[in-house]
């Protein structure tokens, strides 16, 4: 792999921490500041809709000024959501942790687009390798958000240090790009604003309505299920904080270490089998979620969830490529992230709601009509385009 997929890599493992430490303690912190307990995973979901609203400028500002300027902007966007969250322990405003959260959501949707960058750093037959690989990172983050979080839990002023920890991860993402990403290594040609065929037309092939589908009911449901866990496990199912930690740990790791395999997998086995996998995996959540509430029932339907998302989401980012041109890619992609992740924006902003009303069996099985229509999406495709399968297997 160039040196640019490993500057990824490096940089996603930093600046990917803001998603992991958030889920974990956003609701936590949430609850110690919100006015209701309605409210408490509002942070979590807030980051969604930072990432929602800047997508569009951030895909745009990448066509017109390079990939490299607007990932470092991204790094410097999670530093200042790390010194407003900081602010906001210390003076224990809601407000201004939900506002801290949004601003870390406008980061991600700058490191969203890392995948991207690495497809286009290697050769066609390599990119969904290369988008697996950046994918990895999110294995050191894993593990590295939830520990700086867990820095500052108590004191007088509970997650302050865990948020300046936030900011000093985020200032050596930003180190990193600076130096080791060359914008000159990107092997795709020069794109012109509005090339490419109307919007309209490229959204009459199905296989992009697939593409954009797996990427985005897989994100939504994963959101959904993780941002109610550490609120279910504490305050209903009487499970202490460190065993929440290493559920969100172990789920977040469950979802970046299948990238050790997803790229080859959809060189073997095709897209359309691994993604089907992903649903099956889901559905096991589903049912194991629903029938328990001990730390093992969370544990097994959260790692399962992890690995659906991962078949899902590298599936639907391998597959969407095939869809448009070069000139086209920076609009695609900016729909493609736009839907992707508005719709685990509208999960994560409701699962503290749903999960007060119906409790943590009636959340899980709401996802269950979402993975059906992902499923009746992908047949309707495949009959429509006999070749599909074979189009996007080992062979392309």
């Amino acid at each position: 792999m160039p040196l640019n997929v490993w500057v990824l890599v490096a940089a996603q493992a930093l600046a990917m921490c803001t998603a992991p430490f958030i889920v974990f303690i956003g609701s936590i912190q949430g609850r110690l500041l919100s006015p209701a307990p309605e409210y408490a995973t509002l942070p979590v979901g807030l980051v969604v809709v930072g990432t929602v609203l800047a997508i569009k400028p951030a895909t745009w500002l990448m066509e017109r000024v390079g990939r490299k300027r607007v990932m470092l902007l991204g790094a410097v966007m999670g530093m200042t959501s790390a010194s407003l969250g900081a602010l906001a322990s210390w003076k224990g405003l809601f407000p201004l942790l939900c506002f801290a959260s949004v601003v870390g959501g406008t980061g991600l949707a700058v490191v969203h687009q890392y995948r991207f960058a690495a497809m286009e750093s290697v050769p066609p037959g390599m990119a969904a390798t290369a988008a697996a690989r950046v994918l990895l990172g999110g294995l050191v983050a894993a593990w590295l958000g939830p520990e700086v979080a867990a820095l500052g839990g108590d004191g007088e002023h509970p997650f302050l240090m865990s948020w300046l920890g936030l900011a000093a991860v985020q200032a050596l993402a930003l180190v990193i790009l600076a130096l080791g990403y060359k914008a000159k290594k990107e092997l795709v040609r020069e794109s012109h604003s509005g090339g490419g065929r109307p919007l309209a037309e490229i959204l009459r092939n199905p296989l992009v309505w697939v593409a954009i589908s797996a990427a985005s009911v897989g994100y939504a449901v994963m959101s959904f299920i993780m941002t109610a866990t550490p609120l279910s496990m504490t305050e209903m199912a009487g499970h202490d904080l460190n065993d929440a930690k290493r559920v969100i740990q172990l789920h977040i790791m469950a979802m970046y270490l299948p990238s050790l395999i997803s790229g080859w997998l959809t060189r073997v086995v095709g897209i359309p089998k691994m993604m089907a996998g992903g649903l099956l995996a889901y559905f096991a959540c589903v049912a194991l979620a629903a029938s328990g509430i001990s730390f093992h029932h969370y544990l097994g339907a959260l790692l399962l969830l992890g690995v659906g998302w991962n078949f899902l989401f590298v599936g639907g980012t391998s597959l969407l490529p095939k869809g448009y041109t070069d000139a086209e890619r920076f609009r695609v992609q900016g729909l493609n992230d736009v839907l992707v992740f508005g719709s685990q924006a509208t999960a994560a902003l409701s699962a503290g709601a749903i999960l007060s009303w119906v409790g943590w069996s009636g959340l899980v099985m709401v996802a269950v009509p979402f993975l059906i229509f992902h499923g009746a999406l992908m047949m309707v495709w495949l009959v429509m385009s006999p070749s599909a399968g074979s189009s996007v297997n080992r062979r392309d």
